[in-house]
């Protein structure tokens, strides 16, 4: 039989586990967030938490990648990018909305311990704040977007300990950069974007930044900052006359039912006059990947094939 002091030192034992156990249950980690204002900021959330939420595309990307899905239990459901559509929509994870409207009662009902959201919720994150710590990470549209994209990815990896992971994703990234922006160096271009029936430009300060801004190209309309592309013509188009030519289809990207192609609205006199059409350097992007999971992981391979297929 134990001791009096046998049995004292072994509940001592049992009492430290505990401790030690509660401890870790409540370790926190400080990392990188936007607040509701936009403004750079720092958030406290849970070392590796087991219940989070992700309501941004580039977010369920990373995580995706880091091989941390299991531990999302909410997402926003509907329209995804192909290769995202299948965690997006997984059975496991509840329906919390939209990444553009949050079901705040469904929300709370799964009790998170993270909620990560992107810059279309931005206008919520006080509110969301109220249920757990909130994540809000985007693409910041004035630094090159591999600045994005690392940030971001060391923000998930710290929080869930996949820091070396990581490391060897982005390992390759910055070469195949390099070796785009060699080729596309002194190349005019012009990135358009069809959203119902109408042709935008993008500039070098908001969606589609990439190309003219990290990539070497020349972009002949750098000064728009519009993310859903300025009013412009066909006739603007032939007038500029770029080497090549981008298209987004935005009607697609979002699954809109009915809308024309852009590959359709496209396909017309004024653009056949181009040096782009007529060199054979017209081509569309991935428009899911570029309008909706921007800043993500496998993100940025498909954007950099989408170059690198055009070069």
């Amino acid at each position: 039989m134990l001791s009096t002091f046998s049995r004292t030192l072994k509940a001592l034992a049992l009492l430290a586990v505990g401790l030690s156990t509660a401890a870790q249950a409540q370790e926190t980690v400080s990392v990188f967030s936007y607040n509701g204002a936009r403004q750079a900021t720092t958030v406290s959330v849970p070392k590796n938490p087991e219940r989070v939420v992700v309501i941004d595309y580039a977010v369920l990307d990373i995580m995706d990648t880091l091989g941390l899905g299991d531990k999302i239990v909410g997402t926003a459901k509907g329209v995804a990018p192909d290769y995202l559509s299948a965690l997006a929509n997984s059975p496991k994870s509840a329906n919390v909305g939209t990444v553009k409207a949050v079901d705040l009662e469904a929300l709370m009902a799964l009790e998170p311990e993270v909620i990560f959201i992107g810059g279309r919720l931005a206008a919520k994150y006080d509110q969301l704040s109220a249920i757990a710590p909130v994540v809000f990470l985007a693409v910041d549209y004035e630094q090159p977007l591999l600045s994005s994209v690392k940030r971001s990815t060391d923000v998930i990896a710290t929080i869930f300990g996949q820091e070396q992971a990581a490391q060897d994703l982005l390992a390759s990234y910055e070469e195949r950069i390099a070796t785009i922006k060699a080729k596309a160096q002194g190349h005019s271009v012009l990135i358009g974007m069809v959203n119902a029936s109408q042709f935008k430009t993008l500039g070098n300060h908001g969606r589609c930044a990439f190309i003219g801004q990290d990539l070497g190209f020349t972009n002949l309309a750098a000064d728009l900052s519009s993310n859903h592309g300025n009013e412009s013509s066909f006739e603007l188009l032939v007038k500029l006359n770029p080497e090549y030519l981008f298209v987004l289809d935005r009607d697609s990207a979002i699954g809109r039912k009915g809308a024309q192609l852009a590959r359709d609205v496209m396909n017309n006199e004024l653009v056949h006059k181009t040096r782009a059409y007529q060199e054979s350097k017209l081509f569309y992007l991935n428009s899911a990947v570029w309008y909706l999971s921007e800043g993500g992981l496998k993100a940025l391979d498909y954007m950099l094939q989408d170059l690198e297929a055009a070069l």
